[in-house]
């Protein structure tokens, strides 16, 4: 069985991305949205949070952008479809836990329907979320996945964008400590 994945964070980055869960090859090779066809890493530079297309094996780059990445839950899975309610709802509880000790600017879930179960946010949608974990923002991104056949690269790009545009990372190029802003 694959072991679950650790987590890229430190204490007050400008956003904490949280996949779903990770799929079998981010677990087998121990980074992140590995599998070739997630277009997680295209869709985080397109939209101008990394200056390049960093490799999944690269992830570590991130809190050097006052970036990290996490999951909502730990336990991998061939495909997100596979998690059951109460492990969506237990990873909910353990992310708030974890967002109200690193303290990032904004929380980013990639997957609107895991973040509907996770946080009992039936008619939750894309964009800024009206609920704050402390004083960390709230935003739900589409699923990166190449699974997810409604979203074109372009179009993830754009809504990453979305949420680049309300995020001041210029001051955190190469410093992840640097002052914060508030969501």
């Amino acid at each position: 069985m694959p072991q679950a994945l650790p987590d890229v964070v430190a204490p007050g980055l400008a956003v904490l991305f949280c996949g779903i869960n990770p799929g079998l090859m981010s677990a087998a090779t121990g980074h992140h949205f590995a599998r070739p066809g997630n277009r997680f890493w295209p869709a985080l530079h397109r939209s101008g949070f990394t200056p390049r297309q960093l490799l999944p094996d690269e992830q570590l780059e991130l809190l050097e952008y006052g970036l990290g990445v996490t999951n909502v839950v730990d336990r991998p899975s061939a495909q997100a479809g596979e998690l059951n309610r109460d492990e969506l709802v237990a990873g909910g509880k353990q992310l708030t836990r974890k967002v109200r000790r690193l303290r990032p600017d904004w929380l980013a879930v990639v997957g609107v329907t895991a973040y509907r179960v996770a946080f009992a946010d039936p008619k939750a949608t894309f964009g800024r979320q009206e609920r704050m974990l402390g004083q960390t923002g709230v935003w739900v991104l589409p699923n990166p996945s190449g699974l997810n056949a409604h979203y074109t690269i372009d179009g993830l790009a754009a809504a990453f964008a979305e949420l680049r545009e309300v995020t001041d990372l210029s001051a955190r190029r190469r410093s992840p400590s640097a002052p914060r802003s508030r969501p």
